[in-house]
This record gives structure tokens, sequence and C-alpha cells, in this order.
């Protein structure tokens, strides 16, 4: 692994995400917060106008506006396909970025904790990842990269991750997890200070890992429409073993619909409000115990 010398904090990649702009803003009024002496730290607000007028995004999700082929065609006028190309211009090329990590902050309406999502299992990132469980049990690490090349903002340098946080409403500050996502940030920068200056202690025990599976939907009728909720024993129960048989969808007149796979799965993401025009209910996961070699 090489030096690290630019690392980019990414806040309000969704407008109505407030956790992540106020702390920008707080970084901004004092740089000294996020300044290590080894490397530069960038602060970028993603999406501006979707922040203004706090909705998640103006055309559509910025999040999901990274692909290549996308970003190199300029046919392409929409608001975020635009703001996509104005922030690879910042960051990028893709494929060859101008910054080493990219910390992008988000906000879920779902019951996730601290969560740390990777797109790639890079021993590096892995490494830090297992630190930061080491001195916070309360972080989780996810593994949520697709098949196909991801079009993800934090997919723009080879280390970029998301910090998720939650429950917290769309549009509305939490105060304990907007303190507890600050103090995952200093923690973040920190340990890549460490591991420039060489003077990390190595981890070998086990990291929790949960690898994604696939997503399910709500069950719909012949309309369309949604028929059933997130059953009550569900809600809220992130990183919880879900297993086969036990109810995941209540109906409208009150009948449970179990859960009819064949393993025991623990679901991420149960009742995402920003899911529901994505036709996701719940991500499900695998739960892993991956030995994480010294960079």
């Amino acid at each position: 692994m090489n030096k690290i010398n630019r690392v980019a904090i990414i806040g309000g990649t969704h407008g109505n995400e407030f956790t992540g702009v106020y702390l920008l803003k707080k970084f901004e009024q004092d740089l000294n917060l996020v300044k290590r002496p080894s490397f530069e730290t960038l602060t970028l607000l993603g999406n501006p106008q979707a922040f203004k007028e706090s909705r998640r995004y103006i055309h559509q999700d910025l999040n999901r506006s990274f692909f290549s082929q996308d970003l190199q065609n300029s046919t392409l006028t929409g608001y975020e396909e635009m703001r996509a190309k104005v922030i690879e211009k910042m960051l990028g090329p893709k494929g060859n970025s101008q910054v080493d990590v990219i910390i992008d902050l988000h906000s879920t309406t779902a019951n996730m904790g601290l969560s740390i999502l990777l797109g790639e299992l890079h021993p590096f990132t892995l490494q830090l990842a297992a630190y930061l469980t080491s001195i916070n049990p309360e972080v989780k690490v996810c593994y949520t990269q697709f098949e196909k090349e991801s079009n993800l903002l934090r997919s723009l340098c080879d280390f970029g991750f998301a910090i998720e946080v939650g429950p917290v409403a769309q549009a509305v500050l939490n105060a304990e997890l907007f303190q507890k996502t600050e103090e995952l940030v200093y923690a973040v920068l920190d340990y890549l200070e460490r591991s420039n200056q060489d003077t990390i202690e190595k981890k070998n025990s086990p990291l929790t890992l949960y690898r994604h599976m696939g997503a399910i939907d709500f069950p719909r009728n012949e309309h369309g429409e949604i028929k059933a909720m997130i059953h009550p024993q569900l809600q809220f129960k992130d990183y919880q073993p879900l297993h086969p048989g036990e109810p995941i969808f209540l109906t409208f007149d009150g009948q449970a619909i179990a859960f009819d796979g064949t393993s025991t799965v623990y679901p991420i993401f149960i009742n995402e409000a920003a899911y529901y025009e994505k036709g996701i209910a719940m991500c499900l996961t695998e739960k892993q115990q991956l030995e994480v070699s010294n960079i």
C-alpha cells in the first residue's frame, strides 16, 4: 500500500441526509478537525441543489450516476448526471483518481447503527474496518459490491467506502448519531495518519463481515401496489438473524407472510424509506468471519 496523500470527505450525496451535510459545515468552519500532517483532506457537498430543497435528488439518484459510460456521455444533461461529471473532474477520473480515499457520509431510516459499506475486499480497507470494529464494537461492516461496474460515488477511487448511520428520519438531525459519525470520521483519519507513519498495531482477530446477497421487494398486487408491510417482529432488526419460516411481512388484514429462504440470513436496510421507489423492502446478507491479512 502506497502512502495516502489526499482524502475526500463527502456529505449530502443525498440532499435530505443531513448528518453528512452538517458535519461538512462543521469541518469547513474548523479545518483543523480533519487536517492530518501527512495528507490533505478535502470536503465536498455532493448534491447542493437537492440539499437546498431538502430532497434526496432533483432528477435521479446521484449515488447511482457514476457508471463510466454515463460520465462520458455528453447527451446526459439531468442535474445529477451533470453533477456526477463535475465531481468526477474534481476527484477522478474514474480509474485514475486524484484522491486516495473517499469517505462518503450517509444516513438511513433503517436501524443500521454505525455501518461501513465496502465495495472492494482490499487488504487495506479490510484492515481499516477491522481496526474500527476493534475500537468500537457498534461498527458493522458490509460488503456490497455488485457484479457489474459500480455506479456509486465511492467507486471513483480504489479505497472509497460509505459510512451509513441510522435510524435517522429524512431531512432530520439526530444529535447522538451526528456525534457518533463525527467520532468515526476522526478515527478513520487517525488510522490513515498512523498508516502513513507505519505505526499501526496489527489486528489478528477475525473481522465479522456482512456480505450482500440480494434484495427483496414488498409483496404487490396485480397493479404493482404494496399489499403488505414489514412484520413488527422484523422491524428495526437489522443485522439480526432471520430464519426460514419466520414472519417477514404482514398484510393489511393481519396475515403474516413467512420468509421462504432455505438458510439463515441477516437483513439490512429494513424498511428504508428511500428504497420504496427502488422496489426494495430490505437487503439480505450472509454473515462471515474473515481473517484479515496484515497490510
